[in-house]
């Protein structure tokens, strides 16, 4: 086997992460959180882990159409709503 030599410390000034803003945000769907504050967290940038308590369609419908709007996804995954800001796509092709 050859040497390979690859400075890590050194590619990182090379990575281009001045974009990555927001962070994953676990909650609770249950209707206690304004909506708007759901869509400004996704408007920031952060993906939303939403445990579902109750009614999906009438807890998401005051920030869904929002977000889809604005060119970020939803997804139900078992029980629970993942919401992602523009850019970040839910890849669920592992799902099946």
């Amino acid at each position: 086997m050859s040497d390979f030599d690859l400075d890590l410390r050194g590619a990182e000034e090379y990575l281009d992460t001045d974009d990555i803003e927001g962070n994953v945000i676990l909650g609770i769907l249950d209707g206690s959180t304004p909506p708007g504050e759901w869509t400004a967290a996704v408007e920031g940038g952060s993906v939303l882990f939403l445990a579902i308590e109750g009614d999906l369609n009438q807890l998401a419908a005051g920030f869904a159409r929002d977000i889809r709007d604005m060119g970020g996804e939803l997804m139900h995954f078992r029980r629970f709503l993942v919401v992602a800001p523009p850019g970040v796509s839910i890849d669920t092709d592992r799902l099946s």
